[in-house]
């Protein structure tokens, strides 16, 4: 989640600064009350010898890489020493070998299923190793706290509080602002009841705002709270100064209310400001409170995320079923996941067929069958049969984990627009104090009257803190990266959303992005004498003993079409590779050759040959006793979606490339059936592995901002070297480290979705930026020109920060775009 000042995690270190190399943490910041504070920790951290920090004031975290020569207790210390508090991550929890040697598998407490299924993301740990002897070691490794948790566990308890005593002060200010707003109320002495009201409302209800400026002035620093403790403190000294000894506590006072100042508005020594000091109080306190509940759900489509882990798990071991913590899961071990349970980790199903549910993870509706061999994500939920799964992933290494991790990354960065609204806010209170003073001393020499001044100079003071700057950049990441999350999108970097804006040309890669990347049967044409399942069958017991990918589309086709009460495939005897020709063997006394011949076609097959080949597909020849009896032909096959998603990402104004490594017949015949018109500008066809990476710069060399999807590894230097990547997560781990944006499932119109809501989160940042900026820029000449009662500057100003977090939710909304 973006912080709301300096180095971005992203950015590479100034010289001195710590290597790539170095350890990392994330501290939990506690006393942060405004952007500034953000600032002044962040300035602090990174004045430390090999030290880069970035403070993210939204979810009141510091993320911070380190030198050798400084320690984790230097970081808190140096966070202390600036007037705030620091706690570390939570120790590591155990693996699963060691946890297993301390307690009993069959055992398990509430500790062990309060640990959660992952690590906590987002943390960057060192080189394995024996972390226990090298005090130096990432002390976030394999941790299993939830970074999307509040700072510290008493954060619900502490909103809870918060909001008790903006009632509480809500219950006693509003009898004061009646009192002062409405003459005919006013009654013999009322303004000593104010005073009574009043008073717990400034010293107790103010008390947050006090104590962080005391903490802050004890280290010689002013920040928001500063200037609302100098505001409110001091229309509630003036008022007790005209109630003790001028004229405001005389028994007959009346007093009027103004939304604008005058000349010549009230005497100095019966004006009162009760109403102001109350009144603003309790308005900034509910700004506040509101802030604080618009922030947690911001984040809470990421906690969402991180709470799908199944927190046990029955493994088989011993000949049996034990249930354990899935903390203690290793690679390898073997366990049972039964209907409406949770997949416990990423793995390999090894026994029984259903279907899973990934529509929390990949945002797809529609349950996925799966049967042995197939892979199967942790977090996934079985909804019918039983299954028996093998563990390939565990920990911090599950799609969960990673998913969750690349999320929270991309929320502690910072995207370029939020730099100035940084330099703003980290000079803006001394500015503001400034302007204060020339506005009283101001209204003093233009006007003579003590009373506006001071009310001009309080309403300056009040309306002024530019909280809303500091929201503005992160609210709207996480909440963005947030709903992304929930679709199956993942960005990595607030830097994304700047290239997404100027992207005008998407090159797709074929195989496995546009289509599904494995070799299907298409068409069987047997010749005279021969039936479709005889032709089908005898070609697919012999392709059967092949692992080449054509033949495996033929073998399987073979038994599709057969039906699941056919009889099984013939083997096969003598079986022969032929170089380049195919294969050859005996199947059912008949010597049986699959291949490519060229010689001796009937016209009939010899015009199915050709057919295929223009169709841009593989077309195979069946022969037996000398003599072609029949043309299979197979391709890969284009996904259902790849049409609507070319569509979409027109309608985004990208123009789309499509590169492949295939023949131009091949690769034309797929661009035409995906709405991509065939042309050397719009198909790039024989492009070698190691070359996609050039057909891109070369596109850039024309003058094109390009977005880049893939997913292989082929795919990798080609991911990074467009100025928009986006990986297909359901290829390899190069393409998805290689690329911007993550697509979790792989449906290419998750591209445009992704798209789409990195544009839309764009462009909440910049209105969000502008509404903060003009509304700092409008007040507060309106403010020092005495157009606004201080009260209704401290309304406003509480309405600018939750104007901006409520903008932000508005991404929650986002929507994909189907055809129907």
């Amino acid at each position: 989640m973006t912080g709301t000042t300096g180095t971005t995690a992203q950015q590479t270190p100034a010289a001195g600064g710590p290597r790539a190399d170095d350890h990392r943490v994330e501290l939990s910041i506690g006393g942060m009350t405004c952007a500034s504070c953000a600032a002044r920790v962040e300035k602090k951290l990174n004045r430390m010898d090999g030290v880069s920090a970035s403070v993210n004031y939204a979810t009141e975290k510091a993320r911070i890489s380190y030198a050798d020569a400084v320690s984790v207790d230097d970081l808190i210390a140096t966070v202390e020493r600036t007037g705030y508090s620091a706690q570390p991550p939570p120790p590591p929890t155990p693996g699963p070998r060691e946890a297993a040697t301390t307690q009993d598998t069959r055992e398990v407490t509430t500790s062990d299923r309060t640990a959660g299924t992952a690590p906590a993301p987002g943390r960057t740990t060192d080189p394995p190793g024996d972390t226990t002897a090298d005090p130096k070691a990432d002390p976030t490794a394999d941790s299993t706290a939830d970074p999307t948790a509040d700072p510290t566990p008493s954060a619900t308890g502490e909103l809870a509080a918060l909001y008790r005593r903006f009632l509480v002060t809500l219950v006693l200010s509003v009898p004061v602002v009646l009192l002062s707003m409405v003459p005919p109320l006013q009654f013999d002495n009322w303004q000593w009841l104010s005073l009574v009201l009043a008073s717990p409302v400034v010293v107790w209800g103010g008390l947050p705002f006090h104590r962080a400026t005391w903490t802050n002035l004890r280290h010689g620093a002013a920040t928001m709270d500063t200037l609302i403790t100098v505001g409110t403190l001091a229309a509630y000294g003036w008022s007790l100064w005209a109630l003790f000894f001028g004229d405001a506590g005389m028994p007959g006072m009346r007093h009027g209310f103004e939304f604008a100042l005058s000349p010549g508005s009230g005497g100095a020594s019966s004006a009162l400001y009760l109403e102001v000091a109350a009144g603003v109080t309790t308005f900034l306190l509910l700004g506040r409170y509101l802030e604080a509940r618009a922030k947690r759900k911001a984040g809470a489509a990421l906690r969402a995320l991180m709470q799908l882990g199944a927190k046990d798990v029955a493994v088989l071991r011993d000949g049996g079923e034990q249930r354990i913590p899935v903390s203690r899961l290793a690679v390898g071990d073997r366990f049972v996941v039964r209907p409406g349970e949770t997949v416990a980790t990423d793995g390999t199903v090894d026994e029984g067929g259903s279907a899973l549910d990934t529509s929390m993870l990949t945002g797809e509706s529609v349950p996925v069958d799966v049967g042995p061999g197939d892979a199967v994500t942790g977090a996934t939920v079985n909804v019918s049969g039983r299954l028996v799964v093998t563990a390939t992933r565990v920990g911090s290494d599950t799609q969960l984990a990673r998913m969750a991790r690349m999320v929270e990354d991309a929320q502690s960065g910072k995207a370029a627009v939020q730099r100035l609204a940084d330099r703003v806010s980290a000079v803006f209170v001394p500015v503001v104090l400034v302007l204060a003073a020339a506005t009283l001393v101001g209204w003093l020499l233009a006007a003579g009257g003590v009373a506006p001044a001071f009310t001009a100079a309080v309403a300056v003071l009040i309306i002024a803190c530019p909280c809303a700057l500091g929201l503005a950049t992160p609210t709207a990441l996480m909440v963005g990266t947030g709903r992304g999350a929930q679709l199956g999108i993942l960005i990595k970097g607030p830097e994304v959303l700047e290239s997404t804006r100027r992207v005008d040309t998407v090159v797709l890669d074929k195989t496995g992005t546009v289509t599904t990347g494995r070799m299907e049967l298409q068409d069987v044409v047997p010749g005279e004498g021969v039936t479709a399942d005889e032709l089908l069958r005898l070609a697919g017991a012999l392709e059967d003993a092949s692992e080449h990918p054509i033949a495996r589309a033929i073998a399987r086709g073979a038994r599709e079409r057969a039906g699941a009460g056919a009889q099984p495939l013939p083997a096969p005897e003598a079986f022969e590779n032929l170089a380049g020709l195919g294969v050859r063997g005996t199947v059912e006394g008949r010597e049986i050759q699959v291949g490519r011949a060229t010689d001796g076609l009937p016209p009939e097959l010899e015009e199915a040959r050709a057919a295929a080949g223009a169709a841009g597909r593989t077309a195979v020849t069946v022969a037996w006793d000398g003599t072609v009896r029949g043309v299979l032909t197979v391709a890969d096959t284009v996904k259902d979606t790849s049409a609507e998603a070319v569509r979409a990402l027109r309608e985004l104004g990208l123009k789309p490339v499509l590169l492949t490594g295939d023949n131009r017949a091949v690769a034309e015949a797929v661009a035409r059936s995906v709405g991509i018109t065939p042309s050397g500008d719009t198909v790039r066809a024989g492009v070698l592995p190691e070359d996609k990476a050039g057909e891109v710069r070369r596109l850039q060399a024309e003058g094109r901002t390009v977005a880049m999807v893939g997913d292989g590894v082929n795919d990798a230097a080609a991911l990074a070297s467009a100025d928009l990547g986006l990986a297909m997560g359901t290829g390899t781990d190069a393409a998805i480290e290689a690329g911007d944006l993550t697509l979790v499932r792989g449906d290419l119109r998750v591209a445009a979705d992704a798209i789409r809501l990195a544009r839309r989160t764009l462009a909440t940042i910049k209105g969000n930026l502008w509404w903060a900026f003009g509304y700092n820029v409008a007040a507060l000449p309106l403010a020092a020109a005495g157009f606004l009662n201080p009260m209704i500057a401290g309304a406003a100003m509480a309405f600018s920060s939750v104007f901006v977090v409520t903008n932000s939710l508005r991404l929650r909304r986002f929507r994909p775009r189907r055809s129907s």
